[in-house]
């Protein structure tokens, strides 16, 4: 299981990076090898405001299909149209394939998230 020391982690497997007061929303390492080839990516729409733990998108592999949640509040700026295309790049690139950016002035959602240590406590049983 990889992990970056630079991002937060939930406990429903998805990471966030912030730069500055936009947040990067992915799956971890550990979901998508939990999820099989990934085939399909439901993207959310520009402007949307999703409440933390709100469904953010879906993924669809070739075992099932699976929400995404974001584990911050904010509004979608961007989105990774990339994944359309190419929705088997999370399955090569985790932590580069992002699936949206919110953006929130509410930097203090990083408390309840887990570093980079917890997170692998938390997947091997040790939290």
């Amino acid at each position: 299981m990889k992990t970056k020391n630079e991002l937060k982690y939930s406990k429903k497997h998805e990471w966030v990076r912030f730069e500055g007061t936009k947040a990067y929303v992915g799956i971890t390492d550990y979901a998508q090898n939990s999820l099989g080839e990934i085939v399909f990516v439901d993207l959310p729409a520009i402007g949307d405001s999703i409440k933390e733990g709100g469904v953010l998108g879906a993924i669809e592999s070739i075992k099932t299909a699976s929400d995404v949640y974001t584990p911050i509040a904010g509004k979608v700026v961007e989105r990774n149209e990339e994944l359309i295309d190419n929705p088997g790049q999370i399955n090569n690139e985790p932590y580069e394939s992002w699936i949206a950016v919110l953006e929130t002035s509410d930097v203090a959602q990083l408390e309840v998230l887990m570093d980079e240590d917890d997170y692998v406590k938390f997947c091997t049983g040790g939290v």
